[in-house]
């Protein structure tokens, strides 16, 4: 694959044979960010678990203390009085079997869906769209819950969801270069102890099998992750 001389000349400055304390990771990451655009970096962590295993699961949503940087538009299926509730919240979209048609019909302009436990019969037959996506409402992630108002301010606030993809790894953003390594090490710090934490009983051996760090354009840094136990 060939790179672009930016990408070059930022993967220079790193060694690929070397685990970085976390925050000197960071900081090479926010260095090595040199697009014209605020990049996200991005954790991408390989778990010693089997996915294909039901009791080698590992998934959850955790607040980062510093947010992703990004403007978060939810939307909540709700009715009664949990309507108001969630556009008191913030939400910015509310509604039931309307909002269901409009997505039906294509419209996917949101990042994250919140549902009452009640309208999970309608959010369900949008499995197709929203699954795929990784938009669907689940209980683990703090998303189907009766108390909408919590679930979108901490949606808002940088809520992240991690679970594992078809590799056993984790893929999550921890915010934006322009956080500086301070703030990034915090968000990377609080997402890392959630995975630890989430440890299934069935998982033998290494849980952590290796950690990486990058920011959108630029190149990946291996991160040291005895700090956290694993």
């Amino acid at each position: 694959m060939k790179h672009g001389k930016k990408y070059t000349d930022s993967a220079k400055t790193v060694d690929r044979n070397i685990q970085y304390d976390p925050t000197e990771a960071l900081e090479l990451a926010v260095s090595t960010a040199k697009a014209k655009f605020d990049e996200t970096v991005e954790v991408h962590i390989r778990l010693g678990v089997d996915s294909r295993h039901a009791d080698q699961q590992v998934r959850g949503a955790v607040v980062l203390p510093n947010g992703t940087g990004k403007n978060v538009r939810a939307v909540v299926f709700a009715k009664g009085e949990n309507v108001k509730v969630a556009e008191d919240a913030g939400a910015d979209y509310v509604g039931a079997d309307e909002l269901m048609q409009k997505i039906q019909g294509g419209w996917l302009d949101f990042d994250v869906v919140i549902a009452t436990p009640d309208m999970m019969g309608v959010v369900g037959r949008l499995g197709k769209i929203l699954g795929p996506r990784g938009l669907m409402p689940n209980p683990k992630a703090g998303t189907v819950t009766p108390d909408v108002a919590r679930a979108v301010q901490e949606a808002k606030a940088g809520k992240i969801e991690y679970r594992l993809d078809k590799s056993n790894i984790i893929h999550c953003p921890i915010g934006k270069a322009s956080f500086g390594k301070e703030k990034l090490t915090e968000n990377l710090d609080t997402l890392l102890e959630a995975v630890v934490k989430a440890k299934p009983a069935a998982a033998k051996g290494q849980y952590i099998r290796s950690c990486v760090v990058s920011s959108t354009m630029g190149p990946g840094i291996r991160v040291s992750t005895a700090k956290y136990g694993v």
